[in-house]
């Protein structure tokens, strides 16, 4: 039974927007929310945010409906603290959206024409382009404007060289990339050989990582989904590789590199078949 002061029904979206705001009431509400602010929820709105993609990853629906309101949550919660400080309320969050899509769709709502995905892609690009540069008043955009730095470092990097190669800046053919990615493993190898300090390896590993994600757009590949893949690649091998130990009654730290090595070996040659 839903509290008397709260709407009755949980489906609509007032109800979550009461429940909030019952929980950030300084009289009687829960003291935890109501000493967060917006860098203290931040991480769990990532959090949840990945949540969600793993729920996909999974297929596992019903656990999609949970984090899908898990990440609702976040959104109802950062305008709630907006509305407490006075800077907007979550009915805004809700204009600004959808006045955003009805602009960035002038195919669907307007007269414009694209009439497939990838000129769909140009256009809403295009009005990207446009917002900024309205964003920017007498200043005159960058290249790299408005991508958010707090992006995985390998999605910013693909963002980045991305929105470069619009206006020219990149290598016409893979194979340069992999020149440069051959060069680039090449002058780490050279600083790890004379002892460089840890910056300076650090710099010169962050211009391979750079390179790689590079590879990766010009093969048409997303880097992250790739590095996943062989993520849970390595998790189940080595899943694999500790079953078989514990069968002979050991684990891995009894076991010699070598020993696990073979194990290794044997569960890809498992899996190609």
């Amino acid at each position: 039974m839903m509290p008397s002061d709260l709407p009755d029904d949980t489906r609509r979206i007032e109800t979550l927007l009461a429940i909030m705001a019952r929980l950030r009431d300084p009289d009687g509400g829960c003291p935890w929310d109501l000493e967060q602010t917006f860098e203290t929820i931040a991480p769990y709105t990532l959090e949840e945010a990945y949540e969600v993609a793993d729920a996909i990853e999974r297929g596992d629906r019903n656990d999609l409906k949970d984090e899908l309101g898990d990440l609702l949550l976040q959104v109802v919660f950062h305008a709630r603290i907006a509305e407490d400080e006075g800077s907007f309320a979550f009915g805004d969050v809700v204009e600004a959206i959808s006045t955003k899509m009805i602009r960035r769709h002038p195919h669907v709502f307007g007269e414009d024409a694209a009439d497939t995905p990838g000129a769909v892609k140009d256009s809403w690009e295009a009005i990207k382009a446009q917002e900024r540069e309205a964003k920017s008043g007498d200043s005159t955009p960058g290249t790299l404007d408005g991508i958010p730095k707090a992006l995985p470092a390998l999605v910013r990097a693909v963002k980045l060289q991305k929105r470069a190669a619009r206006v020219g800046f990149d290598w016409p053919q893979t194979a340069q990339v992999l020149d440069k990615l051959a060069e680039e493993t090449a002058e780490l190898k050279a600083e790890v050989d004379k002892g460089a300090d840890a910056a300076r390896v650090m710099d010169e590993l962050g211009d391979i990582l750079f390179v790689y994600a590079n590879l990766a757009r010009h093969l048409d590949v997303d880097p992250e989904q790739a590095l996943a893949g062989t993520n849970a690649k390595f998790a189940r091998r080595f899943g694999q590789i500790e079953a078989w130990l514990a069968a002979d009654g050991r684990t891995p730290d009894q076991s010699t590199l070598e020993e696990m090595d073979a194990l290794w070996t044997r569960a890809k040659n498992e899996e190609r078949r």
